[in-house]
C-alpha cells in the first residue's frame, strides 16, 4: 500500500523535495564531505574543529563572534569547540583587556603542525574532485554559491513585512 493510495492523492502547495534548493546543497555537502572524513578522523578532528581551525590560519586572531560567523556555527557549539581545541593546545584564547567578556582565539603553534599534517590529504581530495568534476566546472561552482550567498545577503531578512 503505497501513501497515495492509503491517504488519497497528495495534494501539497510546496515544491518537490528533489527541487528542494536546501536538500540539494546538503546532499552536495554530504557528497563532498565524504571526501574529507576519513582524513579529518585520522587525526582525531570532528570537521567542526576542522573549519575552526582552517578559519583561524589564515588570520592572527579574531574574536569568537566573528568566529562563529565566519565558520558558519552556533555560539553554543563554537564555546564547547574552542573549549576541546584549548584543552587539546590547537588554539590559544586571550581576554580582551578593555572588555573582559570578549576573547580573542589564535591559532597555536600545535594548530598549525596538525594543519600542515592533514593538509596532504584535504589536497589530495581537492585534487580528486576536481579531476572528476573539471576544474573549470568547480570554479563556476564556486562562482555560483558566492554570488547566491552574496544575492540572499541583500534580502530583507526572513519574516520582514514586505512595502
Amino acid at each position: 500500500m503505497n501513501a497515495e493510495s492509503a491517504r488519497g492523492p497528495v495534494r501539497v502547495r510546496i515544491r518537490s523535495f528533489s527541487k528542494s534548493l536546501p536538500m540539494a546543497l546538503l546532499i552536495a555537502r554530504e557528497a563532498v564531505m565524504n571526501r574529507f572524513r576519513s582524513s579529518l578522523h585520522t587525526f582525531d578532528i570532528t570537521e567542526q574543529q576542522w573549519r575552526v581551525l582552517r578559519a583561524l590560519a589564515a588570520i592572527d586572531e579574531m574574536e569568537v563572534t566573528a568566529l562563529a560567523h565566519v565558520t558558519c556555527l552556533l555560539p553554543a557549539s563554537l564555546s564547547r569547540i574552542l573549549r576541546d581545541l584549548e584543552t587539546r593546545g590547537l588554539i590559544g584564547r586571550r581576554v580582551v583587556p578593555q572588555d573582559r567578556r570578549r576573547a580573542l582565539i589564535s591559532i597555536a603553534p600545535e594548530g598549525l603542525a596538525l594543519i600542515d599534517a592533514v593538509a596532504p590529504f584535504s589536497e589530495a581530495a581537492y585534487a580528486e574532485i576536481a579531476d572528476r568534476f573539471g576544474k573549470d566546472r568547480m570554479d563556476e561552482l564556486h562562482r555560483l554559491l558566492k554570488e547566491l550567498a552574496d544575492t540572499l545577503e541583500t534580502l530583507p531578512p526572513p519574516g520582514t513585512p514586505k512595502r
